[in-house]
């Protein structure tokens, strides 16, 4: 089973909101997931993220992939593969 982090989108029209989720690679964009590992929020005026590192690096470790936008929050966060 190929694992991926990536974004999960949640509110409503034209006001999106993201759950960062650890999710098998073949499920659709907001279908089933593994885990919720944080939140990005493109909205807000800087962009805010909460990741919880400890998970990341657990799950990173396992061999799961981030995405291309996943991997550029994880580099501001400060979580590196």
């Amino acid at each position: 089973m190929a694992v991926k982090i990536r974004l999960r989108r949640m509110g409503r029209k034209k006001a999106p909101f993201y759950r960062i989720v650890v999710a098998d690679s073949r499920s659709p964009r907001d279908g089933r997931f593994i885990e919720e590992i944080g939140t990005y929020d493109p909205k807000t005026n800087p962009s805010t993220c909460h990741v919880d590192e400890e998970l990341a690096k657990k799950w990173l470790a396992n061999g799961a992939q981030p995405t291309e936008v996943v991997s550029k929050i994880f580099k501001l966060a400060g979580i590196e593969k």
